[in-house]
């Protein structure tokens, strides 16, 4: 039985009430490593930034760009006290020098292996060219350290339902051998497609209780 105070456990999250908390530019600068978070990443074309902006109603959320890989901060979004959502930098930075590719790469692994709080990766693919290079090895890393994953395959709208679906199936087959860990869903920032389906896995990472038990002396 957990000790936790049931005034601390966390309630369903408000989404459309998301708030921007804080930018960081290295692991140090992060929020303090507490409560839960869940992180989105993606190559820097995957739509990051627009599916946050759709997950939570708000356009403005979450900053886009014409220029792939502009953004290399880590953004953090409150949903309450203790839960939030994390953008994180998109791999395979455009026109950026390989010394900071690397540094970042770094940096990404650490945070997926080492960040208490972080509950699960949402990690967005183009339906068009999932399981690049960059996506295979984030999603590795988050499998190494044991760290569920839900896969966003985005910009469904930009292929008709019988391809896009016949894609989905194929990222799922690739998959089966880590099914416990690994889900994937079609996703449309433009059409709003696939959002109840993000909201539910969402739900249920930042709200599982599970995670107190145990945990606490």
């Amino acid at each position: 039985m957990s000790d936790v105070p049931h005034a601390e456990r966390p309630g369903t999250p408000n989404y459309r009430g998301a708030s921007f908390m804080t930018s960081a530019a290295k692991l140090s600068q992060c929020p303090p490593d507490e409560g839960w978070e869940v992180a989105f990443a993606g190559r820097s074309n995957a739509g990051k930034s627009s599916a946050i902006n759709s997950l939570t109603g708000n356009s403005k959320l979450a900053k886009t760009s014409k220029t792939p890989g502009r953004t290399q901060l880590i953004n953090f979004f409150r949903l309450s006290e203790n839960q939030r959502l994390v953008d994180l930098p998109g791999y395979g930075f455009a026109k950026v020098p390989q010394a900071v590719k690397r540094e970042w790469t770094k940096q990404l692994e650490y945070y997926l292996q080492r960040r208490r709080s972080l509950r699960g990766l949402v990690l967005m693919m183009d339906v068009r060219h999932p399981m690049q290079e960059f996506d295979q090895q984030m999603l590795a890393w988050a499998l190494a350290a044991s760290m569920p994953v839900h896969i966003l395959l985005t910009k469904a709208d930009k292929l008709k339902r019988g391809p896009a679906k016949s894609t989905l199936l194929q990222v799922r087959a690739k998959l089966k051998d880590q099914e416990e860990l690994v889900s994937a869903q079609l996703f449309s920032a433009l059409k709003h497609i696939g959002r109840e389906e993000l909201v539910e896995v969402l739900n249920a990472w930042l709200t599982d209780e599970s995670v107190y038990e145990g945990d606490v002396e």
